[in-house]
């Protein structure tokens, strides 16, 4: 019979950030990390299938389940959007408020490695396209659900990178508001102008509507 580990994966999480926050992502062993968790390699590879993933497997799998969960779960006829970012609050509430420490020390190490940028947008990508599915099994056109999708994350991406570089100390849902805010304003103003920018172009000329 296994060996009880109470928490063992947040034991792993905990050590694994301490470990890349001392001595790099690059220099930092799966031995070390189960030892300072006071774990065995078995252990570890019973939870991660590397280290790589104690960053971002049970994040982005929460995450993913809990925004698309709220979105099946949302009023008819709530807009794309709205439904999108309720779902995000709900995650942001769930798994992000209570280890806003964590959080920002997980973004420090990920943007310190060019591997680990590259599997967060990977990551990024997989809750985008969760989402677009989510919007579209409640009947929303695809083009409309995947450009829902990627502001919704967009939405959150803006939020996170405030929140864990701010002193404020306002819940996660708050920057969340913010930047949605920011995103409608844009649109907004956009629209006003009469077109929108054109990609490349310094002189301010805009295309007709």
């Amino acid at each position: 019979m296994p060996r009880w580990e109470p928490d063992a994966v947040g034991r792993l999480q905990a050590a694994a950030l301490e470990l890349f926050a001392e001595q790099g992502f690059e220099r930092t062993t799966v031995v070390e990390i189960a030892q300072r968790a006071g774990l065995t390699k078995r252990s570890f590879f019973n939870h991660f299938a590397d280290k790589r993933e104690v960053l971002f497997g049970p994040v982005a799998e929460g995450q993913r389940e809990i925004v698309t969960r709220e979105i099946a779960a949302c009023p008819d006829g709530l807009p794309p959007l709205e439904a999108v970012v309720l779902g995000l609050r709900a995650a942001a509430d769930a798994i992000f408020e209570v280890r806003r420490a964590e959080v920002t020390r997980r973004r420090e190490i990920i943007e310190a490695n060019p591997e680990l940028r590259e599997r967060e947008l990977r990551k990024r990508a997989a809750l985008t396209d969760g989402i677009a599915d989510a919007l579209r099994a409640r009947g929303v056109d695809s083009d409309t659900a995947l450009l829902s999708a990627r502001a919704g994350v967009l939405v959150q991406q803006t939020a996170m990178r405030t929140w864990t570089r701010s002193v404020d100390d306002r819940p996660l849902r708050d920057f969340l508001a913010d930047a949605l805010h920011s995103l409608r304003t844009i649109a907004a103003q956009t629209a006003d102008q009469g077109g929108v920018p054109v990609p490349g172009r310094a002189d301010g000329i805009r295309d007709s509507p």
